[in-house]
């Protein structure tokens, strides 16, 4: 059965994104990019919600980034009730169906392990029915604000959460990666 990886940026405050501020929040460097070529270029398949596919489509077209290559190759499904076929993506097929039952049923049917980047609101309720065996948190050290945008973890369930593994980027970009529980009260 293939791994689910919820794999997610983050500024100091937990927003995905902030008004006014440029991509990786600025911090971008050349280990975080081969750290992210790393992550797009691997035998795995990429997992989006209709909201993601549609920015990151947007996005990669623009073509300004060396990963952006790497994401268009990439196999992507995108798990939305939303869309219809035909998607303008290549290398894209569309799940259209709710993603606590479809992740499952592509977990134990694919070969390489899934990896969803962003996708806030699906991931956070595949979290919660725990279908998210790795959770890679990469943290920008910068706190936005007022311009934050796109809470990471709100709304969202309570989990403990093991860390497996962390790495320091560019000396200033953290990367943890861990195994999320859901938090159950005594």
């Amino acid at each position: 059965m293939a791994t689910y990886t919820f794999d997610v940026f983050t500024s100091l405050d937990g927003f995905g994104t902030a008004v006014d501020w440029p991509g990786y929040w600025g911090k971008e460097g050349p280990e975080l990019v081969q750290s992210r070529a790393e992550a797009f270029g691997s035998d795995r398949i990429l997992v989006l919600g209709a909201h993601t596919y549609r920015d990151f489509y947007r996005i990669v077209q623009s073509g300004d980034d060396p990963t952006f290559d790497l994401i268009n190759a990439a196999r992507k499904v995108v798990v939305s009730r939303t869309l219809e076929e035909p998607l303008e993506w290549s290398n894209t097929t569309l799940v259209a169906e709710d993603a606590v039952s479809a992740i499952p049923r592509l977990k134990a049917e694919s070969d390489v392990p899934l990896w969803s980047h962003g996708s806030l609101s699906m991931n956070r309720a595949l979290m919660e029915a725990g279908l998210v065996d790795r959770l890679v948190i990469t943290v920008f050290p910068v706190i936005t604000g007022t311009k934050g945008r796109d809470p990471v973890f709100v709304p969202g369930a309570e989990f403990d959460l093991e860390l497996l593994d962390a790495r320091l980027f560019d000396g200033r970009v953290q990367q943890l990666i861990y195994a999320p529980a859901l938090h159950e009260r005594n």
